[in-house]
């Protein structure tokens, strides 16, 4: 048996707590998988209201004082609600204590000192990997996850040779976390770093480049991903530095919580199902379409869409789309929200299409449950992908994806082309074009499987088998960070 390894994620969310996106998904699970496992796992947060109200035990462990623009800074040991893992919260009222988002005002503006904000997550992650803010606990492996994190690989590789390995994970690199150049003096870190050889992108200081340049390894959260971002079409601009660190990136592909995502159990969906009991999934469908003010269409295949209604993920090709596919008899349930223009959009088609087409702009957590057990198909359609959860939460509850061929999306759903339907190996749909036509063509592929329903049941079956528990991601991370802490300086 491996020896058991201490770990410290850094992140900026974590469902249910805070969440904004899959981040939240994967910082809530993968720890929790590893501590499963036998290791000893920590998490550090910063201290917004939503999570210094909820956690729970807690302790200060140090008084840190005035840093990056706060008059008082403390480090709190707790427990987060509802889990035996141990977390640390960085308690600054100054700057997480406000209303709004975790990186926006409620009027949709980044906050001005978001620099600040996410340099002190970083340093006192850096702090406690090294040894140095909490005389109980270190860990061997820092774990960072996206820009918001970042800048602890930095903090940490600045110190004194500490053994310790950092391990970075983009989860889409389109977020850079971008700043001032002005602005690299609040973070105390060498000057030489605000070059195009450190953190300077453009002339801009980029958290994103901070992970990328000192940390021992990088993952991006599919394998395809890994090797798409090192092309200049999905590299945003940092490419090259990727390519320079070719041999120390690679892709793990993201689990998902079965437990929470569990058809057979799910207490917010009209009737519980599982492959063998799929009337529970007919009777979901049936009361997503009086929820929705859907017709009542036992004929129509419904697609539904939870995403962020922005163009990565490809929102504006589903309304390009939409009309041609309500006059074939196609009904959309969406629930997401984003870009002002997209939103107001889908809006103008739920009115011009009523009992074919029903939005709802925001997000909720218990009616996303119901929008995926009810609806036959799932529409990802995104321009780039990192890995995607909601194509496998689609899978899980037999409701088939239609999905563009990126990312984490084509390591994840196998189309239904006639040689996979006879190899007994399709799971979904996938389109190549980031066009309207392509992924209209596509949603007419999955009406004519649903017409043969012997055919459909079968790919349905196939989706619900697969297996996208944490327990094979948590393996890969294990040997991972054991090949880092090879190479970590000592």
């Amino acid at each position: 048996m491996s020896q058991r390894l201490a770990i410290l994620h850094v992140a900026a969310e974590i469902y249910p707590l805070v969440k904004t996106g899959g981040l939240a998904d994967v910082v809530a699970a993968l720890p929790v998988a590893q501590a499963a496992a036998g290791d000893d796992v920590r998490i550090v947060l910063p201290g917004y209201p939503q999570v210094l109200d909820a956690v729970q035990r807690q302790r200060t462990v140090v008084e840190i004082g005035a840093c990056f623009g706060a008059l008082r800074v403390r480090l709190v040991s707790a427990r987060l609600p509802g889990s035996a893992l141990p977390c640390y919260v960085i308690d600054s009222p100054w700057l997480y204590r406000r209303p709004g988002g975790p990186y926006q005002a409620p009027d949709g503006e980044a906050w001005g000192d978001n620099v600040q904000r996410f340099g002190l997550l970083g340093w006192v992650a850096a702090h406690l990997a090294a040894g140095d803010a909490d005389p109980s606990w270190s860990p061997q492996v820092l774990h960072a996850h996206d820009w918001h994190a970042a800048l602890a690989c930095t903090y940490l590789d600045h110190r004194a040779s500490t053994g310790r390995a950092s391990v970075y994970t983009v989860h889409n690199l389109a977020y850079q976390g971008l700043f001032p150049m002005q602005d690299a003096g609040l973070l105390g870190l060498p000057a030489n770093l605000m070059s195009p050889a450190g953190l300077e992108y453009h002339g801009q200081l980029s958290f994103m480049k901070a992970g990328l340049k000192f940390a021992d390894r990088i993952t991006t959260v599919s394998p395809s991903y890994a090797r798409e971002i090192a092309t200049h079409e999905f590299g945003a601009g940092l490419d090259g530095v990727i390519r320079a660190r070719a041999d120390d990136v690679s892709g793990i592909l993201n689990g998902i919580d079965t437990a929470v995502w569990n058809p057979a159990t799910d207490p917010a969906i009209a009737t519980r199902y599982d492959a063998e009991r799929l009337q529970g999934k007919a009777d979901c469908r049936a009361a997503l379409q009086r929820e929705m003010d859907l017709a009542d269409d036992a004929q129509a295949m419904l697609v539904t869409v939870v995403s962020r209604l922005t163009s990565q993920k490809g929102m504006d090709l589903v309304l390009a789309a939409l009309p041609e596919l309500v006059a074939r008899g196609v009904q959309f349930a969406v629930q997401g929200a984003g870009d002002a223009a997209l939103e107001t959009a889908f809006r103008i088609a739920a009115q011009a299409h009523p009992g074919r087409v029903a939005v709802e702009v925001g997000y909720d957590e218990a009616r996303a449950h119901r929008l995926i057990a009810g609806a036959d198909a799932i529409a990802v359609p995104s321009r780039f992908e990192p890995c995607g959860l909601t194509q496998m939460y689609g899978l899980r509850y037999g409701t088939l994806p239609i999905v563009r061929r990126v990312g984490g999306l084509a390591d994840t759903v196998v189309d239904a082309s006639p040689q996979a339907l006879a190899g007994g190996t399709a799971t979904g749909f996938q389109f190549e074009a980031a066009t309207p036509a392509a992924f209209a063509a596509a949603v007419d592929a999955a009406r004519a499987l649903r017409r043969d329903a012997a055919a459909w049941r079968t790919v349905m079956h196939r989706a619900m088998a697969q297996d996208f528990a944490w327990a094979v991601p948590t393996r890969e991370y294990r040997a991972l960070y054991e090949r880092a802490l090879g190479a970590a300086p000592r």
